[in-house]
């Protein structure tokens, strides 16, 4: 049996308002092609479907769309879909009647029976070969909230922990009971697990009752394979190549810019795990961060002049992000960053300024509400300014400051 597994799309996500929508479309169309290609069983996609809980209309159309298309280019697929922290439970599992009579299968929220327990039997989804007979059976679990887990008595540790891991215990058991020797065991989750490494600028994070970190030991020795989504970079867990992040298809931020996006296919051979194999997914739009570090203006702007990058469509012209290292503050930085640019085929998508001076950290510069709240707005300028050039304000701008506040409370 052979599934592709892939997580964290993000439909609907901008890149510093920069609509995705072409990006999302190109891997979408891509992964359609991998999915013929590698002739897939199932295609798992653990969480983070949409950027957020209310998706736009064209962001839905793009998953439904999709979804037709698999159905209609690859008769055998089944899906299963598991809702992210993003991921609005209700508004995913809305579909659900009309998307099961085309083998989807989406498990947003954790139900429960009329006596208020867990019902289990909604998290295991068997997954059956081209011929119709199962292969496996998969434990999918949305990404889970304090109310989600049961309850135990006298446990040790964190209670939101346990119950996790408590509610892993018992569908795998369930499974375990409904499967035969030779079917395998898959499991989904939407988590932060030890040792995860995440992605910064992109990904949101899930405290909730004081956890966040959970340990790959809370899935059994008997699961073939897991697939895991929220981290936006691809990696196995604990150095068990059995259980993995897909990753996000796309770089959500310039942080990944370095990253190599990709799909996961993983082949079992009865209920053993044959081989993982990345599908590495080709990057749409290119993501430029210029100078490689920050340097002072003048470097950049004559490094932004000497761009010399080939033509294309509007919608796939590279995003740019422009580092600067500022010793003062530069009032017209946006408009000659503008003008180095001005014809050629990229997109100002953010600029970045840091200060090699800088010597004092955000922890070090914070301050309680109790004494924001007492602070006057010029020394609230003061302490930013000092925070981002290590130097007093110049009188000038202190000045400006002034009159800007003045205008304010009098207009």
């Amino acid at each position: 049996m052979r599934l592709l597994h892939t997580s964290d799309w993000h439909l609907g996500q901008s890149l510093h308002n920069f609509d995705r929508h072409y990006e999302h479309q190109c891997f979408l169309d891509w992964l359609l092609d991998r999915i013929v290609s590698e002739n897939a069983d199932a295609l798992l996609i653990a969480g983070d479907v949409f950027d957020n809980a209310n998706p736009s209309a064209a962001s839905q159309r793009q998953l439904y769309r999709f979804l037709q298309q698999a159905r209609e280019r690859a008769p055998q697929l089944e899906l299963v879909i598991i809702a992210g922290n993003h991921d609005s439970p209700g508004r995913l599992e809305a579909p659900v009647p009309l998307l099961e009579a085309q083998g989807v299968r989406i498990v947003g929220n954790v139900l429960r029976k009329a006596d208020g327990g867990i019902d289990i039997g909604s998290l295991v989804v068997p997954l059956t070969t081209a011929d119709g007979k199962i292969a496996a059976w998969c434990i999918a679990v949305p990404f889970l909230r304090p109310g989600d887990v049961p309850r135990l008595e006298a446990v040790e540790g964190d209670p939101y922990l346990a119950g996790i891991a408590e509610l892993y215990r018992l569908a795998e058991a369930h499974a375990q009971a409904l499967r035969q020797p030779h079917e395998a065991l898959i499991a989904m989750g939407h988590c932060h697990m030890v040792d995860g490494q995440m992605s910064a600028d992109s990904e949101r994070r899930i405290v909730i009752g004081g956890t966040e970190m959970l340990p790959a030991g809370m899935f059994a020795p008997s699961i073939a394979y897991t697939a895991l989504g929220h981290l936006h970079l691809a990696q196995s867990v604990g150095k068990q190549e059995h259980i993995r992040y897909s990753g996000s298809p796309i770089p959500l931020s310039f942080s990944e810019t370095g990253y190599q996006h990709q799909v996961l296919s993983i082949e079992l051979e009865g209920a053993a795990l044959r081989s993982v194999t990345p599908l590495m997914v080709p990057r749409a739009v290119p993501l430029l961060r210029i100078p490689a570090r920050p340097a002072p203006i003048d470097e950049v702007l004559a490094e932004l002049a000497a761009l010399d990058l080939p033509g294309c469509p509007p919608q796939a012209q590279p995003y740019l992000e422009v580092r600067v290292r500022l010793d003062a503050p530069e009032p017209g930085l946006r408009a000659r960053i503008e003008a180095a640019i001005e014809g050629k085929p990229v997109r100002l998508a953010k600029i970045e300024t840091s200060s090699s001076s800088r010597g004092q950290s955000l922890e070090d510069a914070a301050v309680s509400l109790d004494q924001l709240a007492q602070l006057q707005p010029d020394e609230v300028f003061r302490r930013l300014y000092r925070q981002k050039f290590d130097s007093e304000v110049p009188e000038e701008q202190l000045r400006a400051f002034a009159e800007l506040v003045l205008a304010r409370e009098h207009g």
